[in-house]
């Protein structure tokens, strides 16, 4: 689910940002009252995703109606009539490029997230989905990777414990890292601890961590790391995964493999906004 408290404030500084003063090639040319009705739709193959959030935009703006022909999560083809916006004219044209912008962002990342799933839907492996997001619009994007099938990993710093290489270095190894973290945190918190060696591992695995993150490990080392590893912890894959080789990487048996590209390089999805029609 999406919180619209959260959602609410990104549009509408979306639209500050948009309309700073007025619209005025709209305010020019088309009267306070006029009526119309325009088309959503869709000029690629993908999935669709945030399909509340683009008629929020319009909830915003006032006396505009969206009535839809899909759902969040569905597979859309070229030509596909998503919805239809009915409303004043002047609201519709103000509204329409945040609300594509937002859609075709959200649409893209649950497109991309399906085709790393339909790779791995053969394995017990899960897709996760990083911190590695456009700032502020976070919610928006791991709400797509869900669409599209993943998984989300920590939402933020306050999420859960992840002891990376910088912490590690700064405690002094990952054994002591471990031991400040059950000393200074909640028992409640799993930790994940990030390990780039199979040294690494064992002192992870010494030292009773939760999940290991197998990080930038080639196929081979990563294979040794699961062997290592069994049922005594959860066990992370992330670094340089691609379409081209997650499935190999989920065939060793490691139970999620997170991707950054889900949100930090997933194209757009091409959709627009076209037949507008007085009424």
């Amino acid at each position: 689910m999406i919180n619209f408290l959260v959602v609410d404030k990104i549009i509408k500084d979306a639209l500050i940002e948009d309309i700073p003063g007025e619209d005025i090639s709209t305010n020019s040319v088309i009267s306070e009252n006029s009526i119309s009705t325009v088309d959503l739709i869709c000029k690629e193959e993908g999935i669709i995703s945030g399909l509340k959030v683009f008629e929020r935009v319009f909830h915003i703006l006032g006396n505009v109606e969206v009535i839809f022909f899909k759902q969040d999560g569905d597979k859309i083809y070229p030509k596909d009539k998503i919805a239809i916006i009915k409303g004043n004219t002047r609201n519709i044209l103000q509204g329409e490029r945040v609300a594509l912008n937002l859609l075709q962002r959200m649409s893209g990342v649950a497109t991309l997230t399906s085709k790393y799933v339909k790779e791995i839907e053969h394995t017990n492996a899960k897709l996760l989905d990083t911190r590695k997001t456009t700032p502020n619009l976070k919610i928006l994007e791991k709400y797509s990777v869900k669409v599209g099938g993943g998984h989300n990993h920590r939402f933020n710093l306050s999420d859960g414990i992840m002891l990376k290489d910088n912490h590690i270095a700064a405690a002094g190894g990952i054994t002591n890292a471990v031991k400040l973290c059950r000393e200074n945190s909640s028992f409640v918190r799993k930790i994940e601890v990030e390990t780039e060696n199979l040294d690494m591992v064992k002192e992870a695995l010494h030292a009773k961590a939760d999940i290991i993150m197998l990080d930038n490990m080639n196929l081979d080392t990563a294979k040794q790391a699961v062997e290592m590893i069994g049922d005594s912890a959860i066990i992370e894959f992330s670094g340089n995964v691609c379409l081209e080789n997650i499935k190999s990487i989920a065939e060793i048996g490691v139970d999620f493999i997170s991707v950054g590209a889900l949100t930090h390089s997933a194209k757009i999805l091409d959709l627009s906004m076209k037949n507008l029609r007085n009424i």
